[in-house]
């Protein structure tokens, strides 16, 4: 910083600015580059206004030495024993690429995720001539400092690619080292265009469902993503979203998409105890002659009436149930069984 702010890379930088960043590094977990903001706290003990903090956290991050890791938000978190909370605002540490052009720096890598290997002559010659003790003129009579801790083991742009010697760069499966997969959410990658797909029909579903709009379309299509894979249209995960949430309005409408999918998977999953005993039902004669017998009045059914039916018939739960008790089998064709399941549910109350 203090080079950036003697070098003159922004008109507003200054002796404030290094206070400001000297109190950010003081609290900064230099372990992963983080710091909290804490306005208030900077501006007290660098004896100026929020304001001018302000100012001059924004000159930092005009000048490439910080960046937003999450912005802060006053809503409350409701926590349990305090009366409110809000959700802090913090900060990265990053290093222009100015300065590392002017060190002579090597990086691997691009942006935040990029790491110094090395540097060119021209860095090594500017960094011997800023030591004030180079290598190998120590004091006579100075105390030799104690030893250092080995570099951590990593790539170096000096040192050339192993040589196999014929030999095969194959790693058994059993020793390959694979990234945790979340029970219940699928696989972990997906593709570009996957994700593209799952945030355009969420984009679809969201203005169907009242109580998922006010959740953003990646976490939404993240949610929905089983749904997807099962290969249903934005209008049939629409009419399951409604059936999810009927008599309540979800704070976090991706999460609880998350969950209640996952418990209808564990109650699919769940054996029954009377699995066992029970017959197949294709398998008795009766059933069969009354399938060969069933009027063809439903054959000119489409897809389209079905979503129709499942997406708009919710107010309509009276005619559903009166439906599903004259043919139960062609009103679960039409209506799908969460549907006819609210609806007998309700007339059941009613009752």
């Amino acid at each position: 910083m203090t080079w950036l702010v003697g070098a003159g890379l922004h008109p507003r930088a200054g002796g404030t600015t290094l206070a400001v960043a000297r109190d950010l590094a003081a609290r900064m977990d230099h372990r992963l580059g983080f710091v909290l903001y804490d306005l208030e706290g900077t501006a007290s003990r660098c004896g100026v206004s929020t304001a001018t903090v302000k100012r001059h956290v924004r000159v930092l991050r005009e000048l490439g030495a910080l960046a937003w890791q999450r912005h802060g938000s006053k809503r409350n978190l409701r926590l349990p024993g305090r009366a409110y909370t809000a959700t802090a605002t913090i900060y990265a540490a990053t290093i222009p690429a100015a300065y590392d052009a002017a060190m002579g720096h090597r990086l691997d890598g691009t942006g935040y995720g990029a790491r110094l290997l090395g540097v060119t002559d021209e860095g090594r010659m500017l960094a011997v001539r800023a030591s004030p003790h180079p290598v190998g003129n120590r004091r006579p009579g100075a105390v030799r400092p104690a030893p250092r801790a080995p570099h951590s083991l990593g790539s170096h742009h000096d040192v050339p690619p192993a040589d196999l010697d014929g030999g095969i760069n194959y790693t058994p499966r059993a020793n390959r080292s694979t990234r945790r997969v979340r029970k219940g959410t699928g696989p972990s990658l997906r593709s570009p265009w996957q994700v593209a797909r799952d945030i355009g029909i969420a984009r679809q579903v969201r203005p169907l469902v009242s109580w998922t709009q006010r959740e953003g379309l990646r976490r939404l299509g993240f949610a929905l993503r089983p749904l997807i894979d099962r290969g249903l249209a934005a209008h049939d995960i629409a009419a399951e979203l409604v059936g999810m949430a009927l008599d309540r309005r979800p704070a976090r409408p991706a999460a609880y998409i998350t969950a209640a999918l996952a418990r209808d998977r564990r109650a699919q999953a769940a054996p029954r105890p009377d699995e066992e005993l029970t017959a197949d039902p294709a398998a008795h004669r009766e059933w069969q002659r009354w399938l060969h017998s069933r009027p063809a009045e439903t054959s000119g059914r489409t897809d389209d009436d079905r979503r129709h039916a499942r997406l708009y018939a919710w107010d309509r739960w009276p005619e559903v149930a009166a439906h599903y008790g004259d043919d139960p089998d062609d009103a679960l064709d039409l209506y799908g069984t969460r549907l006819c399941a609210y609806a007998v549910k309700q007339a059941a109350r009613a009752a």
